[in-house]
């Protein structure tokens, strides 16, 4: 049987891995923190560590042994990386190379997956590929950190040592896992409850906004195939199709039987329903201007490498979501 380690255990990409790993008979080990939630998963065996805690750490390969890494936890929120970045250098990137290397001398044939993201690359009017160039020049210190990551851990070891170690460059990704955070969980599950006069109004940015938005569930079937795959390669993992937030909104307003009129531009435009009153409206401290180039994703080497492509179209996203809003909903 195969032994799989998957941190950010918790997160919507390690739920589905762990689900789908565990379907294929694999034994699967999850990291959590002592504040973080124990039984997310049945069958999973939870491991007690902390990516700022080396020592839980190396305890954690030493105890599940692992024919597989996915690396998945971190600091993943950007309000956060600005705020802390040296814990967002520790977390997201000298730790990732403590783990690879206990991984590496507990089990020089461990396959381990890097989390990646789209962040690392300067936007560009052509989708990005595995070649498009990296925003070295950032201030973003999440994205500094995996750009040092997929080059100072995982290529080297790949280049220097033949470890099978490769990057999983993802996109946005959503799912009814996903927190509130995300704006497109926000969305669902505010309009959800202004359908059921739990709330009056959404209050979101720029509404023109536009972004490659995939299922994590899909994604997590891409990381899991490019750990079967016979080479470690670093790939892209997005849908190619861009969506604006407009979209979302009004996706959700479909399902929900929501009529919505726009009316206004800018900070002034306003989302009306059926009778006239706004659900929707622009907070200015959130307004940016629309990104001149949004980043979409490039997935011909995906579908050539691994033979993935996205299966969950937008619209069956965004009504996943808001079938699981409208049940958790309901069972409150």
């Amino acid at each position: 049987m195969k032994k799989a380690l998957v941190t950010g255990i918790c997160g919507q990409d390690g739920r589905y891995i762990g689900e789908q790993l565990l379907a294929k008979g694999y034994q699967v080990f999850g990291l959590t923190r002592q504040d973080e939630v124990a039984d997310i998963l049945s069958g999973v065996t939870m491991l007690r560590g902390d990516l700022e805690d080396h020592d839980s750490l190396r305890a954690t390969i030493d105890r599940a042994e692992p024919d597989e890494i996915y690396n998945l936890a971190g600091v993943s929120d950007l309000k956060t990386a600005y705020e802390f970045p040296e814990k967002t250098q520790e977390v997201n990137y000298r730790s990732v190379g403590v783990l690879l290397e206990k991984a590496l001398t507990t089990n020089p044939k461990v396959r381990f997956l890097q989390a990646s993201s789209s962040e690392i690359f300067l936007p560009a009017s052509d989708a990005l590929n595995e070649n498009s160039e990296r925003d070295w020049k950032t201030e973003n210190p999440y994205a500094r950190a995996k750009m040092m990551t997929d080059r100072d851990v995982i290529k080297l070891a790949r280049t220097t040592r033949g470890a099978f170690a490769c990057s999983a460059i993802l996109f946005n990704h959503e799912s009814p896992y996903s927190p509130e955070k995300f704006v497109t969980r926000k969305i669902t599950r505010t309009l959800v409850k202004i359908k059921f006069g739990l709330e009056t109004c959404l209050s979101i940015g720029n509404v023109d906004e536009k972004r490659d938005w995939g299922f994590a569930g899909d994604y997590a079937e891409a990381m899991i195939r490019m750990l079967a795959h016979t080479t470690p390669e670093d790939l892209v993992i997005a849908t190619g199709k861009l969506h604006s937030i407009r979209d979302v909104i009004e996706i959700t307003c479909g399902i929900l039987d929501i009529p919505l009129v726009w009316s206004g531009e800018g900070i002034d435009l306003t989302g009306l329903d059926g009778s006239g009153r706004v659900i929707v409206q622009i907070d200015p401290t959130f307004f940016k201007p629309a990104a001149p180039y949004p980043k979409c994703g490039n997935i011909e080497k995906a579908k050539k490498t691994i033979g993935w492509e996205p299966k969950v179209d937008f619209e069956t996203l965004i009504e996943m979501m808001v079938q699981a809003d409208l049940t958790d909903l309901e069972t409150k």
